[in-house]
């Protein structure tokens, strides 16, 4: 009679059992696993050590004593001339210890073992049989005898290599291989797919066996698809290859592909040396690779050590640490960065992965979240590759508690309240109160600082962080309540630096529209756009109190930038700290010129320019700097625009002219070299020597 621990044990064995079958289901019909192999490798060992443990529960149907799975319905089955055995694993030095002396006793060697050692590839493994040099059958793993046929699909991984050709080309072949996905294919794929509205894949494992295993060879074709050989299962002439390296040298000579990080090491200590080498350039290899696999290099020795029920003795795979694990999201808490950008971020369980414990991961954007359909209380696989930020790669879905409820992204900024808007067709999410929230201070006041802007000197990026830390400095507008005696209180800040500062503050005071528009840092509003608001707007409150309509009017301005502005303007927050800016001293001239460069050009000002309240763009390099060029024709009465349009009236084409001069082709907008332009500005002497070449892009 079982006692109750004893059932309990044996219910425990069940239980793995039945997982582990369920998860190999996933992983190797359905290409689509649901845990991280940490998990799933967790959970195999406790099973294999219960088994060890308890050998009266031992049963040949456990999956501790199969290869994979069972092949799915929609290939046909093909049977291995000789088995597809899969690999022991090691998680620790003192297990490839074990292993290698396993090795030696086993074939009574007192010497250090040579072993071949390779890279681990994360793919799906397939079997290639050629017959006088012809690809006539490929299959999968499946469950080590018999795998799916997918010959169709492979040949167009193989291309030409469906023929192999060289000194010694056998009757039949047969070649074990992984089929992979390199990292930026995968990134690529994604990305097509996320166009398409299409599924994602979680990794790049799972992009080369679902592409592999489509019954649509023509989906497989456009896939970036590539294979690794990696051993002889069987061959109908022996050459008499004495080691492993020897038989891979001679696929090489057929023409197929080998990886080139396949070396020959010496004994324990070779081994260890090739993991930490290895593991240490994980993530700077373009495929991904979860382990190194050590097989012994003499072939003799392999057939004499022989085969368990699942895996050769001869050979075992070093797991790297984990980059994917399991945990439970707390929270989804949402943090506004330096410029705006409102980013949610899970809060997590804390896990070990990656070499380091994770308690938070990005979600980038609400549509990821949408995507994912993440909820508080979902279990999760979380991933961390080298220094990259943790991130969710999926949801559990089977494990999703019944109380969850789908996540609303916030409307308003959690920091200062002010609406939350999206740009970048509304993915980027953005805090609208610049000049307001606190988590932009630092960034809006180092802007509306800088050269481009109001132009205060000395107003660095340190200085900035020192005021905002000691509370010196709320918004834009407390600089100007700043003092000589405040500032001497700084650390190393001397009177006369202090002193020069208030007067570069001082001096600030007086700008231009233009400027004054740009320092805002209004989203989308670079310096041409101001410019092209200041020349618009007779003064700050009508293009406060600009709609839609007058805005999208404007050259160069279309419906994202006019929301952008609307929504800056209409937030409550940002009109007090312009009032307060006002109202401190900050003032312009009615008619806003524009910053003059030294006039070692002719004066072409006067009323009769061809150029007057004409729209010109510029591209290409000219003789004189962008800014330069701009100055001219701004003197010479135009508006200069970034963009060609119907409304365009003139296109100055210097060399390297790039798109916009085809558009004004295609247009029909006359298009002016540089000699034209300088003698239209009434300049015919521009410089023609010592020219101050500089490349501009469109």
């Amino acid at each position: 009679m079982i006692q109750v621990a004893d059932s309990q044990l044996f219910q425990r064995i069940i239980f793995l059992r039945e997982q582990i079958d369920y998860h190999n289901h996933r992983y190797y019909v359905l290409d689509d696993p649901e845990i991280p192999d940490q998990d799933y490798d967790s959970m195999y060992r406790e099973l294999e050590d219960l088994e060890l443990k308890h050998p009266e529960y031992a049963s040949t149907s456990s999956p501790t004593n199969l290869v994979g799975a069972k092949s799915s319905r929609g290939f046909n089955t093909v049977t291995h001339s000789t088995p597809m055995k899969s690999l022991g694993n090691a998680f620790s030095e003192q297990e490839i210890q074990d292993f290698d002396r396993r090795i030696r006793e086993g074939v009574h060697s007192e010497k250090p073992i040579d072993y071949i050692a390779e890279p681990k590839f994360d793919g799906l493994a397939v079997s290639l049989r050629y017959e006088k040099g012809w690809l006539v059958q490929a299959a999968t793993r499946g469950d080590g005898n018999q795998g799916e046929n997918i010959t169709q699909n492979i040949r167009s991984v193989l291309k030409e290599k469906t023929l192999i050709q060289g000194n010694f080309v056998p009757q039949k072949l047969e070649v074990r291989g992984e089929v992979i996905m390199l990292r930026q294919d995968f990134d690529n794929l994604n990305e097509a797919q996320k166009r398409s509205n299409q599924k994602l894949f979680a990794n790049p494992r799972n992009a080369a066996a679902g592409s592999l295993r489509q019954l649509d060879p023509t989906i497989t074709a456009s896939r970036p698809l590539k294979i690794f050989c990696y051993a002889i299962g069987a061959l109908s002439e022996n050459p008499k290859f004495t080691t492993h390296a020897d038989a891979l040298g001679y696929i090489q000579t057929l023409g197929l592909p080998v990886s080139d990080q396949i070396e020959t090491v010496q004994g324990v200590q070779g081994c260890l040396e090739y993991y930490g080498k290895m593991l240490s350039k994980r993530d700077d290899y373009p495929f991904e690779m979860d382990g190194v696999v050590f097989k012994v290099a003499n072939l003799d020795w392999q057939e004499q050590l022989g085969f368990t029920a699942k895996a050769p003795r001869w050979a075992i795979a070093y797991k790297f640490p984990a980059q994917e694990a399991t945990t439970q999201v707390e929270a989804i808490n949402i943090q506004v960065g330096r410029t705006g950008v409102v980013t949610p971020v899970a809060r997590l369980t804390p896990v070990f992965v990656g070499g380091v414990t994770v308690s938070n991961a990005t979600l980038h954007n609400r549509n990821e979240i949408w995507r994912l359909d993440i909820r508080v209380g979902d279990f999760v696989i979380v991933r961390r590759a080298g220094d990259v930020i943790p991130e969710i790669v999926s949801v559990i879905q089977s494990k999703r508690p019944d109380e969850t409820i789908e996540y609303t992204f916030p409307q308003l900024c959690p920091v200062c309240n002010s609406k939350i808007v999206y740009e970048g067709e509304e993915i980027i999410a953005r805090c609208s109160g610049g000049l307001y929230c606190h988590a932009q201070k630092i960034r809006s006041i180092i802007h509306f600082a800088s050269r481009k802007a109001m132009d205060i000197d000395g107003m660095g990026e340190k200085l900035v962080e020192q005021l905002v830390s000691e509370g010196l400095i709320d918004t834009v507008a407390d600089l100007y309540r700043l003092d000589v005696e405040t500032l001497t209180k700084l650390e190393r800040k001397a009177e006369k630096s202090a002193t020069n500062l208030i007067e570069a503050i001082d001096k600030s005071r007086t700008t231009t529209f233009s400027r004054f528009i740009y320092s805002l840092g209004i989203p989308q509003v670079g310096e041409t756009t101001a410019e092209l608001l200041a020349e618009t707007f007779e003064n700050f409150d009508s293009l406060m109190n600009a709609n839609e309509e007058q805005l999208v009017g404007i050259p160069d301005i279309g419906p994202i930038v006019s929301k952008a502005i609307i929504v800056f303007f209409d937030q409550k927050h940002n009109q007090e700290v312009i009032q307060d800016l006002l109202e401190l001293g900050i003032s312009w001239h009615k008619v806003d010129h524009i910053d003059t460069v030294t006039n070692e050009f002719n004066d072409s000002s006067e009323p009769t320019s061809p150029f007057r309240d004409k729209i010109v763009v510029l591209t290409g390099t000219l003789s004189i700097t962008r800014d330069q060029a701009k100055s001219r024709l701004k003197q010479a009465g135009a508006k200069v625009t970034g963009s060609v349009s119907k409304r365009t009236d003139y296109v100055i084409a210097g060399e390297q002219a790039g798109s916009k001069a085809e558009k004004a082709r295609s247009l029909e907008v006359p298009l002016l070299n540089e000699v034209e332009f300088f003698q239209m500005l009434g300049d015919r002497n521009y410089p023609a020597s010592n020219r101050l070449i500089i490349q501009n892009c469109d």
